[in-house]
């Protein structure tokens, strides 16, 4: 066993060593592989940022109510005598003064311009009361003031303001048949909420001709497991047609569903773009095999077996894999890592997000990788092990 393993760490040594002698035809393979990691590292990246955003805004311990089968905020609607019945459920927390924490709110779409590429886009504007910041966590007026009651005043989201002009304090813009006022500044803990405009909720209805119309509500429960209290009150009611689920678990939802479009995009892109790749590594390994086929003929006459041949042929194209595979990562890294970008969520309207790179996303591309030097190596190995002993000789 040990001299089969003395001549496997030769013939890879020599191969490996022999690698600079195809310089631009090595590195022309690194390079297609590295192209192929950041494309796919930079659809994980943008997938995982995304999906993070919106599950770290739900709470476990808050309910949001929607009209029955209604998979989405700006697709639903609620009346205000079923928010009126909400008020009396049980498992809703109260503020002080007794009265429930809970949020009936209107969410609808304004156009807003990206800073970026200066074109129109859907904004989130909601119309909240007087409990829309309590029954939600980590709201702060960064600059400025909240909106004052009655007043064609908005507040906007710190994501949202880095990523489309027009929004800063001071301005006013153009929303429906009105003009607003911006007044402050929000952040919510880097969650979805800080890609939403908000508004004093009866401005809101009567401006947009809503009146006594909602279409969400937010309730705080007094724990996570009161939840089922509430749902129980609201099946047992054929007044309220309404479906129920955890804040956390409705952001979930939302999440996977634009996260694995982004998945399903980038996956067979980066599968097309590694048979590209696939058919550079393999020229690349024929052309090493064939480069040393003196070399692989001269250790076979001295007794070498093909076995070791094949072995480090397939080791030099696994090296030039994963250095693509590390040349990939790092420049996804260096350039997306923490990059701010907006996209349309599941209500139509934009998302503000920083892509996300995790080291098990990285560990996925650098299996894509291998798995292309894997497949690149094989054949090119198979010959080298093959390679009649005459015939590499008299080549030579």
């Amino acid at each position: 066993m040990r001299p089969f393993l003395l001549q496997v760490a030769a013939v890879t040594l020599i191969n490996i060593k022999s690698m600079p002698q195809r310089f631009w035809l090595s590195l022309s393979t690194v390079m297609a592989i590295a192209l192929v990691v950041v494309v796919l590292l930079s659809f994980l990246a943008m997938a995982n940022g995304f999906q993070q955003t919106l599950t770290s805004s739900g709470a476990d311990d808050v309910a949001i109510v929607l009209r029955g089968g209604s998979q989405a905020e700006i697709n639903s609607t609620v009346a205000r005598d079923q928010v009126r019945l909400l008020e009396e459920a049980p498992g809703i927390a109260r503020d002080a003064d007794g009265k429930p924490l809970l949020s009936a709110e209107l969410y609808l779409v304004v156009d807003g311009v990206k800073r970026s590429s200066q074109t129109k886009a859907n904004l989130p504007l909601r119309g909240i009361g007087t409990a829309g910041a309590a029954v939600r966590k980590g709201i702060r007026i960064v600059e400025g003031r909240m909106f004052n009651t009655g007043a064609n005043e908005i507040v906007v989201g710190k994501a949202l303001l880095r990523e489309f002009q027009g929004l800063e304090i001071g301005q006013v813009v153009p929303f429906a048949t009105s003009r607003w006022t911006v007044v402050g500044i929000f952040e919510a803990n880097g969650s979805v909420f800080e890609s939403e405009i908000w508004a004093d909720l009866p401005v809101v209805q009567s401006l947009f001709n809503r009146n006594n119309i909602f279409q969400t509500v937010r309730a705080r429960l007094q724990t996570p497991a009161a939840l089922d209290a509430l749902q129980r009150f609201v099946d047992a009611d054929p007044r309220l047609k309404l479906d129920v689920k955890s804040e956390a678990a409705y952001f979930a939802e939302q999440a996977s569903q634009t996260s694995d479009l982004i998945q399903k995009l980038g996956w067979p892109l980066s599968i097309t773009m590694a048979l590209g790749a696939l058919a550079g590594a393999l020229n690349t390994m024929y052309s090493s095999v064939a480069a040393r086929a003196a070399e692989i003929a001269t250790l076979r006459a001295i007794g070498f077996g093909g076995f070791p041949a094949f072995i480090g042929t397939l080791v030099e194209s696994l090296i030039l894999a994963a250095l693509g595979g590390l040349l990939g990562s790092i420049a996804t890294t260096l350039a997306f890592q923490g990059f701010s970008a907006s996209t349309l969520g599941a209500s139509f309207t934009q998302v503000v997000f920083s892509f996300s790179l995790s080291p098990a996303l990285v560990i996925e591309a650098l299996l894509l990788a291998l798995a292309v030097g894997f497949a690149g190596g094989l054949l090119p190995a198979l010959r080298a092990a093959r390679l009649p002993i005459v015939a590499g000789l008299s080549g030579s």
